[in-house]
């Protein structure tokens, strides 16, 4: 009934000629020419750790330069190789990379160490013992010692500002990369996920927690629990793999010890977890121990650049913190909100508070408000949640309170809650929105992004191309979690399975239509993602906020979404370009819907 009394006022408009203003999508846009650069060394080629990046660092002003994609690409198993002959990155080129940056005068640098001594994220959790990396001299250098060259070559300048993003590798291995199955995964996850001996003081050493590793909490040796038998040598390959991760990981702090205090910082991230007292919990004593002032360790890896890029805004533009509430819907923030969490999610957010300076604050007596949705604890009352949830995002925009949204109910309302936000709030206004991928990386990526743009309009640095790639920071948190994440992607997966006999983890193994794949994503994704755009382009963002200058909003232009892709030619995630028209004049409400 609310949506036909909705349709026919908005009818009663349309006629009287106060209809919605589309700007249409440009083809080209012109960036910043005089903007401060950051070299990066992306993680591996999936958006949240290149796309998504670039649009994170352009909205606070930067450039971000960035190797050739081949350079850092990940490849599954049967997948064409890398220009390099290899699954995994190319870390002589990368390191020859960085140089050159050097040499050109850059100061400000985002590197992931998993990329630059493993060649990504997924190699890092399946090399073993030691892996020479050859230059394009043919020299060639033990991983310590690239890992020293690149340090040594950073700190010679003192205006250089770096991070080194590093992480605690998860549980298990990567599906369908190296040989690794699907039984090997769950068997050594399970097999990770056992408790370990506690180690603490004198006793946390890297040569005790290695001893320890194939030993439960009783001292006795952990049993492998596997539906079919691992192949020959896979624990023993997965237990080196974490001795080598942590070693380097300790390397890269010894390498540290000498350089000027605050011209390098370290931020290791927990990749899956558990709440048990796993295989990792030494590790992450050991390596919390080894953070300098400045440095962190917080749940959370492919959110690990939003954070580098945030922080060092901050840091630049003198950040002095904020007030901000957190208000919980759904009764579950006491507990990990997903299976790869090994913390409360109250407690990951205080985590990352403290990393940005942010104040916890009362309702009311904020600057900034987080709202999030978790998993429902009566799952009879869902609806009552997020209805609750969605009249304070009203209330706070009809007060002009900035607000962060975090979906974490981690699949559990369906699209419900999407439809209704979709129906009932202005999506665009929000400063950030999070709910794809698991929970401990969507705190830090609405966190990340949400101080980030508060802090920007503080400052009133705003461009035109600031606040264009600001825009499609939103866009692209959203329109993938509503549309594709439990809509396109279901439909997906089934054509895949069923339709084409293939392997919805990996396009080529077998080998299927990647072109009919392709067309049926773009095909999926204009039916689902229409009143989401819809809703975008009759949305106002926040323009501007105090002390910087009066609060003011601007209207979203025209949204087009084109060049989809699946970067790693699975289903899980994809890639898609967005094209913004100009902006407008404020839209006007009527109801409650903003349509001029």
């Amino acid at each position: 009934m609310r949506k036909r009394m909705l349709a026919a006022a908005l009818a009663c408009a349309l006629l009287a000629g106060c209809g919605p203003v589309r700007t249409e999508p440009l083809e080209q846009e012109v960036a910043r020419a005089d903007a401060p650069v950051i070299a990066y060394v992306p993680l591996d080629d999936r958006p949240d750790n290149a796309e998504r990046v670039v649009y994170l660092a352009e909205s606070l002003g930067y450039e971000l330069a960035m190797p050739e994609r081949d350079l850092y690409r990940t490849r599954l198993d049967g997948q064409p190789l890398n220009e390099n002959g290899t699954q995994y990155g190319d870390r002589g080129a990368l390191y020859e990379w960085v140089a050159a940056q050097e040499a050109a005068g850059c100061d400000r640098y985002i590197l992931s160490v998993d990329q630059l001594l493993s060649g990504g994220l997924v190699s890092s959790r399946a090399m073993t013992g030691e892996n020479p990396v050859t230059l394009s001299t043919g020299e060639t250098l033990t991983e310590t010692e690239l890992l020293t060259a690149v340090i040594d070559l950073l700190a010679a300048d003192a205006d250089n500002r770096v991070w080194l993003l590093d992480t605690v590798m998860r549980l298990a291995a990567t599906t369908g990369y190296g040989g690794f199955g699907l039984n090997e995964y769950n068997a050594l996850r399970s097999y990770g996920m056992a408790p370990r001996p506690h180690l603490e003081g004198a006793d946390l050493t890297i040569e005790n927690i290695v001893a320890d590793y194939a030993l439960g909490a009783d001292g006795t040796p952990v049993p492998v629990e596997a539906e079919e038998p691992l192949p020959e040598g896979a624990v023993a390959d997965y237990l080196a793999a974490r001795e080598r991760k942590l070693r380097l990981s300790d390397e890269m702090f010894r390498c540290l010890e000498g350089t000027a205090e605050g011209q390098f910082r370290v931020l290791v991230g927990i990749d899956d977890s558990s709440e048990e007292d796993s295989i990792q919990k030494n590790e992450i004593a050991y390596l919390r121990a080894q953070l300098r002032e400045g440095d962190a360790l917080l749940s959370g890896v492919d959110d690990l650049a939003f954070k580098a890029v945030t922080k060092l805004y901050l840091e630049e533009s003198g950040w002095d913190g904020a007030a901000v509430s957190v208000q919980y819907f759904g009764g579950t923030e006491d507990q990990p909100a997903c299976a790869y969490d090994y913390q409360p999610l109250e407690v990951i957010m205080a985590e990352h508070f403290d990393f940005f300076g942010l104040t916890a604050a009362e309702p009311g007596a904020e600057e900034l408000q987080v709202l999030v949705l978790t998993q429902p604890a009566d799952p009879a009352v869902q609806q009552a949640y997020f209805d609750s949830l969605i009249r304070c995002l009203n209330d706070n925009r009809e007060a002009g309170l900035p607000t962060i949204l975090i979906d974490a109910g981690n699949g559990t309302y369906g699209t419900a809650f999407h439809e209704a936000l979709t129906e009932r709030a202005e999506l665009g206004w929000l400063i950030s929105y999070a709910g794809f991928l698991d929970m401990a990386i969507v705190t830090g990526t609405a966190l990340s992004h949400g101080v980030a743009r508060y802090a920007f309009l503080q400052n009133g640095e705003q461009t035109e191309a600031a606040e264009r790639a600001f825009i499609r920071t939103v866009a692209d948190s959203i329109l993938k979690d509503f549309c594709y994440k439990n809509i396109v992607r279901n439909d997906i997966l089934n054509f895949v399975r069923n339709d084409l006999q293939g392997n919805a983890d990996n396009f080529w193994t077998p080998d299927i239509d990647r072109e009919a794949v392709l067309d049926r994503l773009e095909t999926g994704m204009a039916e689902a993602a229409a009143p989401v755009i819809e809703n975008l382009e009759r949305s106002n963002f926040i323009s501007a906020l105090p002390p910087a200058e009066e609060y003011a909003e601007r209207g979203w232009g025209g949204v087009a979404l084109e060049d989809y892709s699946f970067p790693w030619d699975r289903a899980f995630e994809i890639g898609m370009e967005i094209r913004l028209g100009d902006f407008t004049e404020p839209h006007e409400s009527f109801l409650g819907v903003y349509y001029k």
